[in-house]
């Protein structure tokens, strides 16, 4: 049993049949035009996400880094042109323990040494501050300062939640600064948490830039998105990037029937009542490892102790038993299965991860 999702690439469960439909229906029509010339698909893919998100713009790439690396452009030529930064001045501020991609920008900007090792140098332009302090985050603002990325839950750091009202703190500064409010939901949206974006379990909070990835595409293809107003999104002109296979109409394709069974299946709030089922389950175990079980909707960390000599034994114990998870940040047991888990099928994976804090 899948406890990983790939990383929320399969929300919707591996293989869901009506994607796998759509994905062959389209790909016997025509799979890549390439940007330079229209598809059927593309408009109608960008005009169902950009209501989901309620935003203005939708542009689409492939991988979540993609993604990342689009906002990054978008927030710098949004500084320069609109808010008036002088040139190769721009300040993007990130937190530590971030995880937003691979590619050599983005882990120039991570904290976890291993992302950099013999990768450098690295692009400027970045500061990083403490996770969940919105003090830290006025500090670090300058008059150069254009974005601020953020995952409003820290996934590959250890499933880490902010308190309560650090968004609307976030947004209410950045909006004071003028400074872009960048949310990364490549791994916790699309329903993970029990809500549609992890960002709406704050009430009043509305990014002012979204990066979807993952489940968008329900496993099937590689399919990301940057979502934003026309303000911001509109910064781009024809020619200023671009994507050979971004918003091609497989993708597209996939992509709209992905989005439908998210809401046709009811799996936000599926999460919502699966994870509050198994974070409870979770809670009754008493066992010496285990130091703070956390998360929100079906995506939840068991924190060990460090005695309990790293999260990767019981990862691998649990391997042997049939049950698939990952270890995160050393002493985290992350779990995160597809949202069409049900109950029965929770009940059988617990009695697997109680076997292995009890018994190791």
């Amino acid at each position: 049993m899948d406890f990983l999702s790939a990383y929320s690439a399969v929300n919707q469960g591996h293989c869901h049949p009506k994607i796998y439909k759509a994905m062959v229906k389209q790909a016997k029509k025509v799979t890549l035009t390439s940007r330079a010339f229209r598809n059927d698909q593309l408009g109608a893919f960008c005009k169902k996400l950009a209501q989901i998100a309620e935003m203005d713009m939708v542009l689409p790439m492939n991988s979540g880094a993609e993604g990342v690396e689009t906002a990054i452009k978008v927030a710098r030529k949004w500084g320069y042109k609109i808010k008036g930064i002088p040139d190769n001045k721009a300040e993007i501020i990130v937190c530590r323990n971030n995880f937003h991609g691979r590619t050599t920008t983005i882990v120039g900007f991570a904290t976890e040494e291993q992302y950099k090792d013999g990768f450098g140098p690295f692009t400027p332009g970045f500061k990083i501050i403490d996770y969940g302090s919105a003090k830290t985050l006025q500090e670090a603002i300058t008059e150069n300062t254009t974005a601020f990325i953020v995952e409003p839950i820290q996934g590959e750091g250890g499933i880490l939640i902010p308190e309560e009202g650090y968004l609307k703190k976030v947004q209410d500064i950045c909006q004071a600064n003028n400074v872009l409010f960048i949310a990364d939901e490549i791994q916790s949206g699309l329903g993970r948490t029990g809500k549609f974006f992890a960002y709406q379990h704050e009430a009043g909070v509305k990014p002012d830039m979204l990066i979807v990835g993952e489940a968008i595409s329900g496993g099937f293809y590689p399919v990301s998105a940057v979502i934003s107003s026309k303000e911001i999104l509109g910064v781009l002109n024809p020619g200023d990037h671009g994507s050979t296979f971004g918003g091609n109409p497989l993708a597209c394709a996939i992509a709209m029937k992905a989005l439908d069974v998210i809401v046709e299946e009811n799996l936000v709030q599926k999460s919502a009542e699966m994870g509050e089922y198994l974070k409870d389950k979770l809670l009754t175990i008493s066992s010496n490892h285990v130091k703070e079980i956390r998360g929100r909707g079906l995506f939840i960390g068991i924190e060990l102790k460090p005695e309990a000599g790293g999260a990767r034994r019981f990862c691998e114990y649990l391997q042997e038993k049939g049950l698939l998870c990952k270890e995160t940040h050393v002493h985290v047991i992350r779990l995160a299965p597809p949202l069409v888990i049900s109950r029965k099928e929770i009940d059988w994976a617990f009695e697997k991860i109680k076997e292995a804090l009890t018994t190791l």
